[in-house]
């Protein structure tokens, strides 16, 4: 499952906004065991009512940047598995890291409309207030501020750092 694109949307003043159809499509495709790619004409039910159970997704604060990160169940269950594997139950330092992780949260539904509620503490801890944008993460999807991620973007020279990151990694 890849998610990729851009896409800006509005929050609604209750806190809802609808999941770009694209990213509903691969989510959709996944669960019905689906490999062909998002762009087909296929456009058969992107809410999910037909397909045996609800969307839903999990959601929480990104680690390092102020944006709010969509898992699917299968993402969310890797990462977890990922990060429980390097650490030990018998450590406090390490428990409270777990459950911090885990509390940080949420199991979020799409409704009958292809819209998620998101929670008034997420919109508070990204900055979120209105304008939003949609970044697809490989396997993950970004909830921006558009604010917010302009300010990111026009940081750093993007070109030099991608080409230092390809030339490092590949021995050149």
């Amino acid at each position: 499952m890849k998610f990729i694109g851009t896409i800006e949307a509005k929050v609604d003043n209750k806190g809802r906004i609808f999941l770009p159809a694209m990213f509903r499509k691969v989510l959709l495709q996944n669960m019905q065991g689906h490999t062909s790619s998002p762009q087909s004409n296929d456009s058969s039910n992107l809410k999910g009512e037909s397909t045996g159970g609800e969307l839903s997704l999990i959601m929480r604060k990104d680690l390092f940047e102020d944006c709010l990160v969509l898992y699917t169940e299968e993402t969310w269950t890797q990462r977890m598995n990922e990060l429980t594997s390097r650490l030990s139950v018998w450590n406090r330092r390490d428990q409270a890291l777990k459950r911090r992780f885990s509390a940080d949260a949420e199991w979020l539904n799409l409704d009958s409309n292809g819209r998620i509620l998101l929670p008034k503490r997420y919109l508070q801890m990204a900055g979120i207030e209105g304008e939003v944008t949609f970044i697809g993460m490989d396997d993950t999807i970004e909830i921006w501020a558009t604010s917010k991620l302009k300010e990111h973007q026009d940081s750093g020279d993007y070109v030099a750092e991608i080409e230092q990151v390809m030339t490092h990694n590949s021995g050149e």
